[in-house]
């Protein structure tokens, strides 16, 4: 029988973006995206929650060393994309709308290379208290 436990790290990070399709002028982007393709950005206040699933190690007992986890999560989402505005301030975005649907899919993809690929991996960001995605679904 298998063993596997899920551990959690929750995260905090503050953004703008602007969500809004280049290839439309501003009135179709206005009726698709309403508020969020504002041309002077908007913020959010994310929560992000990091799932990682798999077995304990029988020498330390951990699924995944928490510290690591910390440190990971850190240098790879929060130095990028905390306090930043994710249109202008990163590369990751340059090309692709910065929904939640794809800020979580790059943050998953971000995680993903340096997680041991034997654990399992989920990405749940919530952009505001109701609203929230997650990846893989």
């Amino acid at each position: 029988m298998s063993k596997k436990i899920a551990v959690f790290r929750k995260e905090h990070f503050n953004a703008a973006h602007r969500i809004f399709n280049p290839s439309w002028d501003d009135k179709k982007n206005a009726a698709v995206f309403g508020k969020c393709s504002n041309p002077n950005y908007h913020g959010h206040n994310y929560e992000l929650i990091v799932k990682v699933v798999g077995e304990p190690d029988p020498e330390t007992g951990y699924v995944i060393d928490m510290k690591v986890l910390s440190v990971i999560t850190r240098e790879e989402v929060l130095e990028k994309f905390d306090h930043k505005n994710l249109n202008l301030d990163t590369t990751h975005f340059s090309d692709l709308i910065p929904t939640a649907e794809n800020i979580v899919t790059v943050i998953y993809e971000l995680l993903r290379k340096r997680i041991d690929p034997k654990l399992e991996l989920q990405v749940r960001l919530y952009e505001t208290e109701r609203n929230f995605v997650e990846y893989p679904a």
